[in-house]
């Protein structure tokens, strides 16, 4: 070969090395990020080529599918029941994409997920078409309709309700919600209107927010079962009907200022049993300051406080502060100053006083299933932690059942039912100014002594008077039809 040709062979061999260098760089380097770059059409293109697979409750899809036309979009989601399951199920759109259970299960809803990897390749063989699987929830749809209509009727809000034994979430409801069927097309002209109706910045009620995970509020007095758990755990006091040393009234340390009550009620000196039955702050103030910052910080990060949850969806973490003076620590040992927690948090802390001092790990999806219905991995239940042992479980126990029986929450009795509770009416705003918050928290057990159910339930009633605002006149009668529609259930 003279030597043009032979550089011109070289210069050529390059050229194809180069392409294969470049197309192995595409295919093998670069694919993922190709994949899941949003300007990648084909992605979107392929997930709605065919029905998404559905999301369960109680065996009944809450998820549909629906042809569309004038789209190379073939298939759209539908929702039933969209306002009320859409803080379990989130959004599928094909304009806006995905969140919570139809993001996160994105793979095996559309089948594309690599553990259906044999069943694709079996109907690639056969020539059938791709099929998705299921989620299956954990979900009550009897406690998420009357935790739902509940929220509605007395305005924003949200409930969560868990199983405490397995940490199966039975409940998980927000008001104001949204349809997703509204947007998960992909029309400029009705979709995209919908979407924007529903933002923050043009809707102040923020509809799409999932007040249950995602929002913290200052949870008032039923942060006290927190502070009672830490009182029994660290020895400060070890019987609930014992008298404490808390004098009416109690000055915070290092101040003047003396830290008042919610009317007369019986708190000097009063038992942790009566200091919960009456709500008294000055007891469980004074409790949280001689604990200090440490041990209580300690007990609530016990429960779940500091850290996100993640069910499978992502729950914000929940407040407790660090570096505190005691005077800051005994408000926040009452639920004030920077304490937060999301209703899901304040779920967790009754489950975990209901279980005899073991908290579970909340969850939400109990199996992810094939097309065929086969199970693609199933969810089982673990303890994340043990804030009480099981004798100091009892003791609380039996001071939350006071509350209900004689104190704040008997609008939460059930007849035949042994119930335990605390209520809670959060201050906040500058110099609590706004409108406080309405909460309650309790679990019932039945007469097998198992407890089926716990439950938290904040109502952010912007319309009531601001003296009718309390969590066991707004809140304890959702917590009451929720825990009854459970026990109903299972009957």
């Amino acid at each position: 070969m003279n030597k043009p040709l032979r550089r011109i062979a070289i210069f050529c061999g390059l050229l194809v090395l180069a392409l294969l260098i470049r197309d192995n760089w595409l295919q093998y380097v670069q694919a993922d990020a190709l994949q899941d770059n949003e300007r990648n059409r084909r992605i979107s293109i392929e997930r709605y080529a065919q029905p998404r697979g559905d999301i369960i409750v109680d065996g009944k899809p809450v998820t549909g599918s629906k042809a569309t036309s004038g789209s190379d979009f073939k298939y759209k989601r539908t929702y039933k029941n969209g306002p009320m399951w859409a803080p379990v199920t989130g959004y599928a759109s094909q304009a806006f994409g995905a969140n919570q259970l139809e993001s996160i299960e994105d793979g095996i809803l559309t089948g594309n997920d690599d553990r259906l990897f044999f069943r694709n390749t079996l109907d690639m063989i056969t020539g059938e078409k791709q099929q998705g699987g299921n989620v299956v929830t954990t979900l009550n749809s009897a406690a998420q309709k009357a935790a739902y209509e509940g929220l509605k009727e007395r305005g924003k809000g949200a409930v969560a309700a868990i199983e405490p034994s397995t940490g199966k979430i039975l409940a998980l409801a927000s008001y104001p919600s949204y349809d997703p069927s509204s947007f998960a097309g992909n029309s400029t002209d009705t979709d995209s209107k919908a979407w924007l109706k529903l933002q923050k910045k043009t809707n102040p009620d923020d509809p799409m927010l999932n007040r249950a995970l995602r929002e913290t509020y200052p949870p008032g007095s039923t942060f006290k079962v927190v502070t009672a758990a830490a009182a029994l755990e660290h020895g400060l006091y070890t019987d609930a009907d014992a008298r404490t040393k808390t004098p009416l009234p109690w000055t915070m340390p290092g101040t003047t200022t003396e830290l008042p009550n919610e009317g007369n009620i019986p708190c000097k000196d009063a038992t942790l049993r009566v200091a919960l039955q009456y709500s008294c702050n000055t007891v469980f103030g004074k409790v949280g300051s001689d604990l200090g910052n440490d041990k209580m910080l300690e007990t609530a990060k016990e429960f779940g406080f500091t850290e996100e949850q993640f069910v499978p969806v992502r729950s914000t973490a929940s407040v407790f502060s660090d570096d505190m003076n005691p005077s800051q620590t005994a408000l926040s040992s009452i639920g004030q100053f920077n304490t937060a927690a999301t209703p899901l948090q304040m779920a967790m802390v009754a489950s975990a006083v209901a279980n005899d001092g073991k908290l579970m790990k909340p969850y939400m999806v109990d199996e992810l299933q094939g097309p065929d219905f086969d199970p693609v991995e199933k969810t089982e239940p673990e303890t994340l932690s043990e804030p009480l042992s099981p004798e100091n479980a009892q003791i609380l126990q039996s001071m939350m059942e006071t509350v209900v029986d004689k104190g704040t929450g008997t609008s939460a009795k059930i007849g035949g039912v042994t119930v335990g509770g605390k209520t809670g009416t959060a201050q906040h705003g500058v110099d609590n100014s706004e409108k406080p918050y309405a909460w309650f928290i309790s679990y019932a057990k039945v007469s097998d002594g198992s407890a089926p159910v716990a439950v938290a339930v904040v109502v952010e009633d912007e319309d009531a008077d601001r003296g009718d605002i309390s969590g066991g006149g707004l809140a304890a009668p959702i917590a009451k039809s929720v825990m009854e529609a459970v026990i109903q259930s299972k009957q």
